[in-house]
């Protein structure tokens, strides 16, 4: 077994807080009133810029070796995650905040169903349960969600579609992240996607300005907080800790964003909605631990 290096703070700590800094996306969104293109567009717009001062100064090289083939698929990752952005920022202001970051959490099994189709990889039996167990999960805040309402089930589809989408940008990140560092990759990957999402924006016909500064000061925290010190640290602690306890932790963020609705936005899921939750993450939670075990 390989031993992981050893980092300057701790990894389980810096962790923790990044967990606590992507639970508050989804509080976030729903104080902006701009409309969910504009929230991904500024979001990923203000996080390249955020980035550019370092991997200009310390990668530019790295820039400029990268392949041009792979620029190509590191634009199409850039695509995935602006669909991603785009379904998930919409659900949450059609559906709840507890149904809808619980349901984007189902990434890990489309990326299994791409794995399978694409590299032929399989799935053992013990993980195919909480595959099972996860989707019931699924399928019942759906359909509770559809008793409620229409427009709650849309954005729970959303979320779900969120899902979808950033297992996308995973697959190809996977194969990406094998030549390239994940600064410059990355890098590539939120420029790119901030172009699809400013071209969605104009096709759409959503005014880029002017917004207040209650929502410039969101969408730099959604950029700050949520994506460069939540997602990026969950990249930096693989290097220190095994994939499947980052997996694991990545897991209460949906848990830390319903105590965050509940406390700030009068959100109380009912008794079958939590169970459905629940089945989701202890789905997911199987699906991860035994996916590790040969």
């Amino acid at each position: 077994m390989t031993e992981q290096p050893k980092s300057p703070i701790n990894p389980y700590f810096a962790l923790m807080m990044s967990v606590l800094s992507v639970s508050t996306s989804s509080i976030f969104v729903r104080f902006s009133d701009a409309s969910s293109m504009i929230i991904s567009t500024y979001r990923m717009l203000f996080t390249v810029i955020l980035m550019a001062p370092v991997v200009l100064v310390k990668h530019r090289r790295q820039l400029v070796e990268i392949d041009r083939k792979d620029v190509l698929y590191a634009a199409v990752s850039g695509f995935f995650l602006a669909l991603h952005f785009a379904t998930w920022i919409t659900s949450l202001k059609l559906t709840t905040v507890a149904a809808s970051t619980v349901l984007v959490q189902m990434s890990p099994i489309f990326v299994v169903a791409g794995s399978y189709i694409l590299f032929k990889e399989k799935i053992n039996r013990a993980s195919m349960i909480g595959v099972i167990i996860a989707i019931a999960g699924s399928i019942l805040v759906g359909l509770l969600d559809f008793r409620i309402g229409g427009k709650a089930f849309v954005g729970d589809f959303l979320a779900l579609s969120g899902a979808f989408f950033l297992a996308g940008y995973l697959l190809i990140g996977r194969e990406l992240r094998k030549r390239i560092n994940l600064l410059p990759y990355t890098f590539i990957v939120y420029i790119s996607c901030t172009l699809f999402l400013l071209i969605g924006s104009i096709i759409m016909c959503i005014p880029l300005y002017p917004y207040s500064l209650k929502n410039y000061a969101i969408f730099f925290a959604l950029a700050f907080f949520c994506t460069i010190l939540g997602h990026t640290v969950f990249n930096w602690a693989l290097k220190y800790l095994p994939a499947y306890a980052v997996s694991t932790c990545s897991l209460f963020e949906p848990v830390g964003a319903t105590i965050l609705a509940f406390l700030l936005l009068g959100e109380i899921p009912g008794f079958m909605q939590i169970l459905g939750q629940l089945l989701i993450l202890i789905g997911l939670y199987i699906f991860i631990i035994k996916g590790t075990q040969k």
